[in-house]
Order: structure tokens, then sequence, then C-alpha cells
């Protein structure tokens, strides 16, 4: 007897009655540098992303290997990449003073990106700067 085709459900794909799966949330993160440069990015894991640019080896960026983070001084919350990618577009194209009216207000980047607050973003640097198993 022949197998039943397997529903849109069972194939991924949400049925009459069913919502979307909720996309990843990423996050946009801006690092700033001993040398007072800012460095910014996405990732889905910010703990785990600042500990590769702090040992300063692949997979941390290049340019955090020559530029050592000293401090997490933005964070957004994004839900799904394309958002988060146009973030970090944004602040890849914006100038130093664009970058620091952000950080100093990030609720102006708009209603499609969360900003993380002060404390929340010291606790997530606090944890990547503690070695694994300390």
């Amino acid at each position: 007897m022949p197998e039943a085709e397997p529903s849109a459900g069972q194939k991924g794909r949400p049925v009459s009655g069913e919502s979307a799966p909720k996309p990843r949330t990423y996050y946009v993160y801006v690092l700033e540098c001993e040398d007072g440069s800012l460095y910014s990015g996405i990732t889905t894991d910010v703990v785990r992303r600042l500990r590769e640019h702090l040992s300063q080896r692949p997979p941390g960026a290049r340019y955090t290997q020559r530029h050592r983070p000293v401090g997490l001084r933005g964070l957004w919350a994004c839900e799904g990449r394309s958002p988060a990618c146009r973030l970090e577009w944004r602040l890849h194209h914006a100038s130093r003073p664009q970058k620091l009216e952000l950080l100093a207000a990030p609720e102006l980047a708009g209603g499609e990106w969360g900003p993380v607050g002060k404390e929340e973003r010291l606790v997530l640097w606090e944890e990547a700067v503690v070695p694994t198993g300390a």
C-alpha cells in the first residue's frame, strides 16, 4: 500500500489555522575598540560572538584581531536576518557622529529594531569576558 502524501504541515509549511514559524532572533551589535574605533556586526548568539572577537583569532573578525574590543556599546534585537542586515548596513554607512548619536539614543534606530538596555549589555559583556568553565 503506498504511503500517504505528507500534509503541508508535515512538509514544514503552515496549513490552514497554523501560524508561520517565528523568525529567528538576530542581534546587531556595536563594539568599542581600544583605539576608540567602532565595529558593528550581526549574530544570533551575542556571548559566543563576543568571545570570538575577544579571542583575537579566527573566527573573530580581522578588524577586531588588530583592534581589541573593550566594550559592547550598542545592541539591538531583530526578528529575522533581513532586518538585522538592514540595520548593520545603516551602521556601516553612517558617519562616526551619526553612529555616536544612535548609540546615545538607540531607540532612534526605529520600530523594526528593539534596543537592548545598558544593564543587559553589561551582563552579556561580562559573561563573554569570563573564561569558559570559570
